[in-house]
């Protein structure tokens, strides 16, 4: 392979090389864009590349959270009767598989960064060889008040969970299940409900049943129109968007309906003031 991740970076190894010529002693930590495995710079034949570090030696620096989440998962797999295994190669080795439980149903546990290209091109992997990929975060990706960019890859949806996240603490040995997670109008501060399964089998099976009461929620209209205010007063990237907006319109935030302050919304979608804004 000539390239890999520094960082959360792709970088060439022809170009490391270089680097690492003219100092040596920075210890550099590269990973593999497809199985997130450690890799190491080879830089003594004409043309350098990176190669994997033999799976004995990498399972040692093995992230402890990631390592024990697989482990833990994999058993409560095979409790349920799923032939389980970790470190699956698919995709003719293009793709590793956290845990594999069945021949169309893999799960990933993300405890490190994971930047949206390289989310999309595993999952589109996935996707061309026929296996549901189930993403669980780990402590890095946890959701705490307002959603972060780098959150909104791993959310999903269904009938009754609504949008739905999920989390693992193998030392709690817990999934931690939020749904019916919204946003706030305006802001990126989500409004959820969330309910913790055991890792083991009687877990699984209440996770995989679970049909919850949804609840509704509020929001203060007052707050969210400060909130507009202040980032039109601070000329923020936001503010100035919807100040672009208001001014082709020819409008004030006075002129805005009551909706756009009092309405939630799903994740992964625009502030109600640029979504009304923006209709033709």
């Amino acid at each position: 392979m000539y390239a890999a991740l520094l960082n959360n970076i792709l970088v060439l190894a022809i170009e490391e090389a270089k680097l690492s010529q003219s100092n040596n002693k920075i210890k550099k930590h590269y990973f593999c864009p497809h199985c997130e495995r450690e890799m190491r710079l080879v830089s003594k034949d004409k043309r350098p590349y990176f190669k994997h570090i033999p799976s004995e030696i990498n399972l040692c620096g093995e992230n402890k959270e990631h390592a024990q989440s697989k482990k833990l998962l994999t058993q409560a797999l095979r409790e349920v009767h799923f032939n389980a295994q970790t470190e699956a190669s698919l995709a003719n080795g293009q793709l590793r598989a956290d845990v594999l439980a069945a021949s169309n149903l893999a799960f990933e546990i993300q405890c490190a960064p994971l930047n949206k290209s390289e989310f999309c091109h595993r999952h589109f992997l996935y996707k061309q060889i026929g296996i549901k990929d189930i993403w669980i975060v780990g402590k890095r990706h946890f959701l705490g008040q307002n959603v972060k960019k780098s959150q909104l890859i791993f959310f999903r949806r269904n009938n009754f969970w609504q949008d739905y996240y999920l989390e693992i603490d193998p030392f709690k040995k817990i999934i931690r299940l939020k749904y019916n997670v919204l946003l706030e109008p305006l802001t990126n501060k989500v409004h959820f409900q969330e309910e913790n399964f055991g890792i083991c089998a009687k877990g699984l099976k209440k996770l995989w049943h679970f049909q919850p009461l949804l609840q509704k929620y509020y929001v203060n209209p007052k707050q969210q129109k400060q909130y507009l205010q202040m980032q039109l007063a601070h000329k923020s990237l936001k503010g100035m968007q919807i100040a672009n907006l208001l001014y082709k319109k020819r409008q004030t935030i006075d002129d805005l309906p009551p909706w756009v302050f009092n309405n939630f919304r799903k994740i992964n979608s625009s502030d109600n003031a640029s979504k009304y804004l923006n209709q033709p």
